[in-house]
């Protein structure tokens, strides 16, 4: 912030044939200059422009017509720094609907829709929730879903990657157990029926 404070004073004499004919001023003048960059407005800056507002409210101080812009600003910065009026209460999240898993038609659902997964994505997310908390390497699911050992371990990676998308990131189904293999996560809402 700076200010800038100019009185009337008498014309200084110097060269004539340069000299350029002073304004007339018969009252002091405050120039104050606002740096409202990043921070916004300050408590202490809102504080000075409410008190600049009442002196021009009270006809002692003359806003020009070309500076209502530059005022405006200033009031619609302190409106946004006003603190917000105090949010509702958090409602509490909706849990996503159970997965079923329908063990007779090979159908997975989560709520009343249809998941469509392949042969090895639904197997591989049966062979999980058959086996909850219990971590596997991706050695041992090559072989109990895939039911073969010569395949890329990568290939795990892969279809649980697929498997998390198509259930969706409101849905977790898999956990990561870094540096040994996958699980069952421990929030999955995973309901197997053997009956349909």
């Amino acid at each position: 912030m700076s200010v800038v404070a100019i009185s009337p004073r008498p014309h200084r004499s110097g060269r004539p044939d340069r000299a350029v004919p002073p304004r007339p001023r018969t009252t002091p003048t405050v120039t104050i200059t606002l740096d409202l960059g990043a921070a916004g407005l300050t408590p202490g800056l809102a504080r000075l422009v409410d008190l600049l507002d009442e002196l021009a409210a009270s006809g002692a101080g003359v806003v020009p017509d070309d500076e209502h812009q530059a005022v405006r600003a200033v009031h619609d910065l302190r409106r946004d720094a006003e603190p917000p009026a105090p949010a509702a209460p958090p409602q509490p999240a909706e849990k996503p609907h159970p997965v079923r898993i329908l063990a007779g038609t090979r159908v997975v659902r989560r709520g009343g829709v249809q998941i469509p997964l392949t042969r090895i994505e639904y197997e591989l997310l049966l062979f999980l929730a058959e086996h909850p908390r219990r971590v596997f390497t991706r050695l041992q699911l090559l072989t109990n879903v895939w039911g073969y050992e010569h395949a890329v371990a990568r290939t795990v990676d892969v279809h649980v990657r697929r498997l998390r998308a198509k259930l969706g990131a409101d849905t977790p189904v898999v956990t990561t157990v870094y540096g040994v293999g996958y699980r069952l996560a421990d929030e999955a809402r995973i309901v197997v029926d053997r009956d349909c």
